[in-house]
C-alpha cells in the first residue's frame, strides 16, 4: 500500500479538556471513563469537542471459504438472511443502532451471494467470499489492497458528510474462525488461546474450528505482526473493509469505536499496517470471546462496557455511543473551556 500520513495526537487540546473537567463542581476525578473518553476524543480530533456525536456505523459483510468445514453454528446462507434483516430493520443490531442514533451503512465487501436486489446495500464486492485458507491464501495481495481501499473510500465519504465518529460492525458466517487465525498470527500465540465458541458452537465443532486455524497457519505461515500479510493469508473481506475504515479515520483525525472481537482483529490489521492508527481507536466493550482481551492488551485499549456480549454487528458500540455523548454533554454544560 502507498504510504499514508497519520497525524500525531493533539495533547495540548487534550490537556485543555482535562483542565476543564478538573474545574467542574465535583469531588475529585470521579467521572472515570467519561472524562477519559472526552479527553481522548479531544486529542484525536484536535478540535473543540462536538456537542453532538454524529455516528456512521459501517457494517462490512463478507463470507469465508472455511465456513464449509462447519466451524459455525449457522450455515453460510445466514449471512444473506442477516443482510435482508438489516434492510427490513428486523435485526437486533438495527434496533440498538436506532437507540444509539447511529446511521448504519451495510456494505457487501465480499459475500458469497448476489445482493444486487438489496438497493440500500453498498455493492463493494471484491470477490465471492474468501478462499479456503487451509489450502492457500484467503485472498490475493491485490484483492486485500482493493478491499482496504474500498473501506477507506466509504469512510472518507461519511467523514466528508460531517460524521465525527466511525463505528465498526461486521457480518459473515465463520468470521470468528478467521479472527482467531488473525489473532494467533499477529500475537504469535497458540490457537488454543484464540479459538473460541463464536456463535455458540458445541465441543465437536470447536475441535474442528481449532484444527482449521492450525491448518491455515501451517499452510500459509503469515508473518508475525505483518498486518497486510496476515490479512491476505487468513483474513476476510469484512476485516479488510473495517481496517481500511480505521486507517481512513486516523488519517483524518476521526475516532473509530471498535466493536467486538472480529472488529478488533480488523483493528490489529490496521495497526499492523499503520501503527499510529491505534491512537485513533476507542473500544466499545469486552467480548466474551477468549482472544478479545489479548488483542485489546496489545492495542492498549480499555473497553467502555463489559456486558458479556459476543454478537458483533456494532451492537456493543450502541451501548458505548450514548456514554460518549454523555461525556460531551458534561463538558459543554458544566464547564466548557474558555
Amino acid at each position: 500500500m502507498e504510504k499514508i500520513q497519520i497525524p500525531a495526537l493533539d495533547m495540548a487540546r487534550a490537556e485543555q479538556v482535562r483542565a476543564c473537567f478538573a474545574a467542574m463542581p465535583k469531588a475529585g476525578a470521579n467521572l472515570g471513563k467519561l472524562e477519559d473518553m472526552a479527553v481522548q476524543y479531544a486529542a484525536m480530533s484536535g478540535k473543540e469537542l462536538p456537542k453532538t456525536i454524529k455516528t456512521a456505523t459501517l457494517l462490512m459483510c463478507g463470507d469465508h471459504g472455511i465456513a464449509k468445514y462447519g466451524v459455525s453454528a449457522f450455515p453460510q446462507e445466514v449471512t444473506r438472511q442477516m443482510m435482508v434483516g438489516y434492510m427490513r430493520g428486523t435485526a437486533g443490531a438495527m434496533v440498538l443502532a436506532e437507540h444509539a442514533k447511529a446511521n448504519v451503512v451495510v456494505c457487501d465487501m465480499g459475500t458469497a451471494f448476489d445482493q444486487s436486489d438489496l438497493p440500500n446495500v453498498r455493492q463493494l464486492k471484491v470477490a465471492w467470499g474468501t478462499n479456503d485458507f487451509t489450502q492457500g491464501p484467503a485472498m490475493s495481495l491485490e484483492q486485500a489492497e482493493l478491499a482496504l481501499h474500498r473501506g477507506m473510500e466509504v469512510a472518507d465519504e461519511f467523514i466528508d458528510k460531517g460524521y465525527n465518529l466511525l463505528v465498526t460492525a461486521e457480518m459473515g458466517i465463520a468470521n470468528t474462525t478467521s479472527t482467531a487465525a488473525i489473532a494467533s498470527a499477529f500475537l504469535g500465540i497458540d490457537p488454543l488461546l484464540t479459538v473460541g465458541r463464536g456463535s455458540g458452537i458445541n465441543d465437536a465443532r470447536l475441535q474442528v474450528k481449532r484444527q482449521v486455524v492450525i491448518d491455515g497457519l501451517a499452510k500459509n505461515k503469515p508473518k508475525l505482526g505483518d498486518g497486510l500479510d496476515i490479512l491476505q493469508k487468513v483474513g476476510g473481506y469484512d476485516h479488510a473493509g473495517l481496517a481500511g475504515m480505521i486507517i481512513a479515520g486516523a488519517k483524518r483525525r476521526v475516532p473509530t469505536m471498535v466493536d467486538g472481537v472480529n472488529a478488533t482483529a480488523a483493528a490489529l490489521i490496521a495497526y499492523g499496517i499503520y501503527p499510529e492508527c491505534r491512537n485513533y481507536m476507542l473500544c466499545s466493550h469486552l467480548s466474551s470471546d477468549i482472544s478479545h482481551r489479548k488483542m485489546l492488551e496489545l492495542l492498549e485499549l480499555t473497553p467502555i462496557v463489559d456486558a458479556g456480549m459476543r454478537l458483533g454487528e456494532g451492537t456493543g458500540a450502541c451501548l458505548a455511543i450514548p456514554i460518549l455523548q454523555m461525556a460531551m454533554d458534561l463538558y459543554h454544560k458544566l464547564g466548557k473551556v474558555k
